[in-house]
């Protein structure tokens, strides 16, 4: 890799670094490094591995048929391209597939797709030049990165996105920021740098990330609720999940518990038999998300450390193993099985705003309204939430559904996985409203009931966290800035979820809430 200028050495000097070595990169550090939070350095290892494939899949190429090296490809497969043709074919692949379509996307979907590919390609199966690899890292530690538009895939390889980066790296192709230096991309480059679902698997790692922590996040604001109608602890209670353990339903139990400061087998409570199934049911509804969180993760892993090109290089015993691996068929399933379970949970979350809405639960006004009579209060909330949440059902759709039959019958089948992780990316904001509507009506309520808290709960400092920077005006007014302060307030709760995980007690918590009257807490030791 180049020696980067000084002024940006300077600049990036203290960026964690992430070493790619083609087998272990976390979901977490794709995201990372999309963010720019951290920096990529290609593994030693890694790098022979890819000089090696490179090395190999040029002495194949030369003396047999190679898919897309000596070949055309889809249905131009049968062709042959001839020698004199050679040095022109790759770059005539890259400028007759850089067709993708639609808005550009977002810095930070580019990033994740340039950091999954350079990844892929230190696995070692793609035969492509190493200096691909370093100048995918600089532009990653420079903040560079082509310009990208949003349609091109159907779930067979995002060969048009990628079409666009190697046309990028070429120089033909525009970038935001200080590209790298110009490569000399041939036949024996070009369809071995776009055989991949590289901008698939990135924004399928953002969806996931974002939305297994906003996840976390609405079981925190659902303890407020809980608090806010004087709810049941027994929903949570150890015995009831010891006979029926779902690891999922199991660890939100738990966690709720920590987040109470409820024992594992609490006192039932006088009055109300049972909750309504938005308080009874968290671990329930909750827990599958998490397990399909899991699921998903666990496919995109192997993914993001695949070398899934199509052919495979295999240096040991000097074979192009022509196959389907490119097909997304185990990404597209799981993406549309977390999208549903993440709309369950949104849905529970309206069944709790309606329920703060009930003076027979909060012993309010109707609505949490203030004295005034006939005054609406928050009654507009639900309406709001009900529209995202048609959204969100809309996005929850399964994408694997779909059908396609390209390049003249050839390529028959289609696993949508690049719609399916678009409609995950979608379907964050629309979340995020919905539990933003929930978390401003049990703040209000909270409020009126004059509840006083159990200091040092992890739950104590979720509410002063909240009553800190929500609007106490309970006067008819619009609601959109509280929704919206609500709906960003949800990122701390993600981390106060997450120190709610196993080995939680004497924690360090996030930051405490700032303010009048708001204390934070440094640690805390639950009853659970």
């Amino acid at each position: 890799m180049r020696v980067m200028p000084s002024h940006i050495a300077d600049s990036v000097a203290d960026v964690p670094v992430v070493v790619l070595d083609g087998l272990g990169l976390p979901v977490a550090d794709v995201v990372r490094l999309a963010d720019s939070a951290a920096r990529p350095v290609p593994g030693t290892d890694a790098m022979k591995r890819v000089e090696e494939s490179w090395n190999a899949a040029r002495q194949i190429a030369s003396w047999g048929r190679v898919y897309g090296r000596s070949t055309g490809v889809g249905a131009n497969r049968t062709e042959d391209v001839p020698t004199e043709a050679a040095a022109d074919h790759g770059l005539r692949l890259l400028r007759s597939h850089a067709g993708a379509i639609g808005a550009e996307l977002p810095a930070r979907e580019v990033r994740a797709m340039l950091a999954v590919r350079a990844n892929q390609l230190l696995a070692g199966g793609a035969g492509l030049r190493p200096s691909v690899v370093t100048a995918l890292c600089e532009a990653l530690d420079t903040g560079a990165y082509p310009k990208v538009n949003e349609f091109g895939s159907v779930g067979t390889g995002d060969i048009a996105a990628l079409s666009q980066m190697g046309l990028a790296l070429a120089g033909e192709h525009p970038w935001e920021g200080a590209a790298p230096r110009p490569q000399p991309l041939d036949n024996n480059d070009a369809l071995a740098l776009i055989s991949s679902n590289a901008l698939t698997l990135g924004q399928s790692a953002l969806a996931l990330h974002e939305l297994r922590g906003l996840l976390g996040a609405t079981q925190v604001v659902a303890g407020l609720s809980l608090l806010a109608v004087d709810g049941s602890y027994e929903a949570y209670a150890l015995p009831v999940h010891e006979a029926r353990r779902h690891p999922g339903s199991y660890a939100v139990a738990e966690r709720m518990r920590r987040l109470l400061g409820a024992a594992d087998r609490p006192t039932p409570p006088l009055g109300r038999i049972q909750d309504p199934y938005g308080f009874r049911c968290v671990p329930q509804i909750h827990g599958p998300a998490h397990d399909a969180a899991d699921a998903l993760e666990n496919v995109l892993t192997v993914e993001i450390n695949a070398a899934a090109e199509n052919p495979l290089i295999s240096p040991e015993d000097m074979a192009a193993y022509h196959h389907g691996g490119f097909y997304m068929a185990q990404l597209a399933l799981s993406l549309d099985h977390f999208r549903l379970a993440v709309t369950q949970a949104a849905r529970l979350s309206s069944s709790r705003l309606s329920t703060l809405n009930e003076p027979s639960f909060t012993r309010l006004r109707p609505f949490l309204a203030d004295a005034e009579p006939a005054s609406s209060g928050v009654m507009i909330l639900e309406y709001a939430a009900g529209a995202a949440l048609g959204d969100l059902r809309a996005f929850s759709a399964p994408a694997s559904l779909g059908h396609a039959v390209l390049s003249r019958g050839v390529e028959e089948q289609a696993s949508f996985a690049s719609l399916a992780s678009r409609q995950a990316l979608r379907a964050c904001s629309a979340y995020r409203l919905v539990v933003g509507c929930e978390l401003v009506a049990a703040v209000r309520a909270l409020r009126q009931r004059d509840l006083r808290l159990d200091a040092g709960l992890p739950v104590t400092w979720a509410y002063e966290l909240a009553a800190s920077v929500l609007e106490q005006d309970t006067v008819d007014r619009p609601l959109t800035d509280d929704v919206t302060a609500a709906a960003a307030l949800l990122d701390r709760f993600t981390e106060l979820w997450e120190q709610l995980g196993p080995g939680a007690g004497e924690s360090a918590w996030p930051e405490g809430p700032q303010g009048a009257g708001a204390t934070g807490w440094t640690g805390w030791r639950g009853t659970a």
